[in-house]
């Protein structure tokens, strides 16, 4: 039985808590906040997500919480005209397994953290910020290919000792930066704002059980229900060439109506109804080989950050708690199942931003004209890749 330290109570620290625990560890959650709390809005869960909590176990207590939605609609944000939608019922369940659902944040870490609060074999520990590690080469040799000792989880209380440390400390990872050195985040420059309103306040003939994304030259808007249906999550975003990291700064609402004047008239609507917006400027890293330093690893946002174009953030997060669970302690050959998928999803998330969302222009009528002639077969092979990933079927002869 091993001691882990997880530093990172997020989502993707929590889903490694609990997986590498229910193979008969120990584990020890450090979280820099001084209560366990997930912030933030909405997200999207893909069938791969889904299958990744059943193995955790709290699969059906997100889908309580969850609303299951019929289609990602793509809009011209500027005529307003609909220009293709995925369903997402009926043959797309049947082939994915699974339903594509979007949830309020805190609708997918509760469960998580009240699975983690029930099992004897995690602690949780708030108030802990790891700042770094250290490895010692003195206390022995345990198998799996690790390299021998312990391993040190740097706090301004002192450190924890443990067997092994997985860096979950997201994009700003101490962890990472100990390990691979790549300084600061890349900025986008992108800036996102986002609301969440009571669905009452929408108009019924708005009310759609729709991901609609409106795309317009140099920006884009995203809106879907979340919290059971009861309210809306409204997200705008900017190619504004933003060069200056910010993380949930107020806004002024006039300021966002002001940001896209350009909106066609039902978008203009909804957008309208925001208050209280945030605003983030969007950041990620460029894939890396180092994942592992001797008995530490890296998971979620601190092994690979992506831009949220692709909303595969928390669902590759939940993959990787999964899979290192399932190989546990062979790190490196977590990092190994692991990295070619992220980079592949890191870079299709960028591309989607560059490519597909903010094009203007004859760019933007050709992608029109692109999205409108694929099938709804085409459609769903475009995403298989993604959406079909399932952690249970990692090659036997991959867990040593």
């Amino acid at each position: 039985m091993a001691n882990t330290l997880i530093a990172g109570g997020g989502i993707g620290g929590l889903a490694a808590a609990l997986s590498i625990a229910r193979e008969g560890n120990r584990v020890t959650v450090l979280e820099r906040g001084d209560r366990f709390a997930e912030l933030g809005a909405g997200i999207q869960l893909a069938p791969n997500a889904f299958r990744a909590l059943d193995l955790l176990g709290v699969g059906d207590q997100v889908r309580e919480r969850a609303v299951f939605i019929d289609e990602l609609r793509f809009m011209d944000g500027t005529t307003g005209h609909r220009v293709a939608g995925l369903p997402l019922t009926g043959t797309y369940r049947e082939r994915f397994g699974n339903p594509y659902a979007v949830v309020a944040r805190g609708d997918l870490y509760q469960p998580l953290l009240d699975a983690c609060r029930a099992d004897s074999r995690i602690e949780l520990l708030p108030g802990q910020a790891v700042t770094g590690y250290e490895l010692s080469q003195d206390h022995g040799v345990t198998g799996c290919g690790q390299a021998p000792g312990k391993v040190l989880a740097l706090t301004e209380d002192g450190p924890f000792e443990a067997d092994f440390l997985i860096g979950a400390d997201g994009i700003r990872s101490a962890v990472r930066a100990r390990m691979v050195g790549d300084g600061r985040p890349r900025v986008s420059g992108h800036t996102i704002y986002r609301s969440v309103i009571p669905m009452d306040r929408v108009p019924e003939e708005l009310r759609w059980n729709v991901v609609t994304l409106w795309a317009g030259p140099k920006w884009h808007f995203v809106h879907y229900p979340i919290g059971g249906g009861a309210f809306l999550n409204l997200a705008a975003t900017r190619d504004d060439g933003a060069t200056r990291e910010v993380a949930g700064e107020p806004v002024a609402r006039d300021h966002v109506q002001n940001e896209f004047p350009d909106l066609s008239d039902t978008a203009r609507a909804l957008l309208a109804l925001g208050d209280e917006w945030r605003t983030w400027v969007l950041c990620d890293r460029d894939p890396v080989n180092t994942w592992t330093d001797g008995r530490v690893a890296l998971l979620g946002d601190a092994a690979h950050p992506m831009l949220q174009y692709a909303a595969q953030g928390a669902c590759t997060a939940l993959e990787d708690a999964v899979v290192l669970g399932g190989v546990f302690p062979d790190l490196d050959t977590y990092a190994e199942l692991r990295r070619e998928r992220t980079a592949k999803a890191t870079r299709a998330a960028r591309w989607l931003g560059e490519q597909l969302y903010h094009p203007a222009g004859d760019a933007a009528r050709n992608r029109n004209s692109m999205l409108a002639g694929l099938s709804e077969q085409d459609l769903h092979d475009h995403v298989a890749w993604l959406h079909a990933y399932n952690t249970e079927r990692i090659p036997s002869d991959a867990v040593r």
